[in-house]
């Protein structure tokens, strides 16, 4: 199977069920945030960090294709079984924030990026993880989104602030606050 198919050269692209949109169409721009999400995750999980953030963000990977999957499928001509999100899927994400948090200190100002390298992607990965989820209600107030969709986004850009936060905190990085001048 070859990778290129040309079909694509004139600017458009098809969305599972067949329907073709311009390459710019708003559904497009939804799961291209969410591929670039994905792709910065691996990056994180590349780094060296405890085995058990890498389990939770190859999970987390798995899940972004079933969100990208959902996003690229037409939902009036897509006859196509895609896989779905699943309330746990949430609740994971809630339950490896409040561990982590636990151990934390608490937040008493705004974190400004940076501190390492993968404490800084994960920044960026949730700076990305946030277009993606203002891109996916925008998509949302004109078609069909499962809600899950958005709600798993949101909080996966949470986790991945504190992820940057517990990360930061395992390498004995002191947190870059932001004080404001006044």
């Amino acid at each position: 199977m070859k990778i290129y198919t040309k079909t694509g050269d004139k600017g458009l692209t098809s969305l599972i069920g067949g329907t073709r949109v311009p390459k710019f169409h708003l559904r497009i721009e939804c799961y291209g945030t969410v591929d670039e999400l994905n792709s910065y995750i691996g990056l994180i999980m590349c780094q060296e960090i405890d085995v058990h953030y890498q389990k939770v963000l190859k999970e987390i990977q798995d899940r972004l294709f079933t969100v990208g999957a959902s996003l690229a499928a037409d939902p009036e001509k897509s006859r196509m079984k895609i896989p779905d999100l699943h309330e746990s899927d949430i609740s994971l994400l809630e339950k490896e924030m409040d561990d982590m948090n636990e151990v934390l200190p608490e937040l008493k100002h705004f974190v400004l990026p940076g501190g390492n390298t993968v404490v800084s992607y994960c920044h960026i990965a949730r700076c990305i993880c946030r277009r993606a989820e203002r891109l996916t209600v925008h998509l949302a107030s004109d078609s069909f989104v499962d809600e899950k969709m958005t709600i798993y986004l949101n909080r996966l850009s949470d986790y991945l602030f504190v992820l940057a936060r517990k990360l930061s905190s395992d390498a004995k990085i002191e947190e870059n606050i932001w004080i404001p001048r006044l």
